[in-house]
């Protein structure tokens, strides 16, 4: 711990130099992250200082071989940097350019097409990538726009069922206020006929004088009148015979018996009917 506080105390002073290290707070947990970060600085240095020794040392190298080429150049052809005129110089300059953007080895033909060959290669590439990416960018808008227009569909529809809903919603309160109404009345109704039932018998009302009775007595009468219209018919058939008048006389006399016995049930029914209707319309009165 004591060797740790020495080296972050001795980082700090080479860090701030001749101005005050500022004041921390000296426990564990601060003593090992400057610790730590001493250690990374330190490291740094040692990095940034192998770097600057390797491009100085590429530095002298590139010079030691500048000045051998233009020696070559000056032995060889008699030309020198300072001999050349400002349009040989601009050339030489944006061949040198044109190199360096190129990343060639040297300025050679054969380094300048390998590199516009591998340039070409690099455009072609991006060019068909390029191509690439507008096609998927095309079926992503279409994509989208399907999606988009799903989505409105999809909105509309929630709309016209949150209506529908709230529509119905509305008719089943309707029907339920409804349902209310029909109970109470049911119950209304209930209690009426059980007392109007209760004041019958304590009329000693007949049974077949009741309502349900006279319906059923009434359709029977409709039905016996039905009945009666062929018979009719068919005295009517004998009236128009005259062959054997004692025979004739023998049918029509029984179908005369027939149709006296069904005028007489139908004329004791219609009595019935006649006068149990007042009295049952006095009793609802009272």
């Amino acid at each position: 711990m004591c060797e740790k506080n020495i080296k972050v105390t001795q980082w700090l002073s080479n860090i701030f130099g001749d101005q005050p290290i500022p004041h921390y707070e000296v426990n564990t947990r601060t003593t090992e992250i400057l610790y730590q970060l001493a250690e990374c600085s330190e490291a740094r240095c040692r990095d940034v200082v192998l770097l600057t020794e390797d491009l100085e040392q590429k530095a002298a190298e590139y010079g030691t071989e500048g000045s051998y080429l233009q020696e070559l150049l000056l032995e060889g052809v008699g030309l020198s940097t300072s001999s050349l005129s400002k349009t040989a110089s601009s050339y030489l300059n944006a061949l040198e350019g044109s190199a360096m953007a190129l990343n060639t080895k040297d300025t050679s033909l054969a380094s300048y097409v390998a590199a516009m060959n591998d340039l070409t290669a690099d455009i072609l590439a991006t060019e068909k990538k390029n191509q690439e990416m507008d096609h998927e960018l095309t079926i992503l808008r279409k994509k989208l726009t399907s999606a988009l227009v799903l989505r409105k569909s999809l909105q509309e529809d929630l709309s016209k069922t949150e209506e529908n809903q709230a529509v119905e919603k509305a008719r089943a309160e309707n029907r339920l206020q409804n349902m209310d109404f029909f109970k109470a009345k049911s119950e209304d109704l209930k209690f009426r006929i059980k007392a109007a039932e209760n004041q019958l018998s304590a009329s000693r009302m007949e049974p077949s004088l009741s309502h349900q009775a006279l319906l059923d007595l009434s359709e029977k009468l409709a039905k016996l009148k039905q009945e009666t219209i062929p018979m009719k018919k068919k005295l009517e058939s004998f009236l128009d015979l005259t062959p054997n008048p004692s025979l004739a006389q023998v049918k029509i006399e029984e179908a005369k018996r027939e149709l006296a016995a069904i005028d007489a049930e139908l004329t004791m029914k219609v009595d019935m009917m006649e006068v149990a209707m007042p009295d049952q319309h006095a009793r609802h009165m009272i």
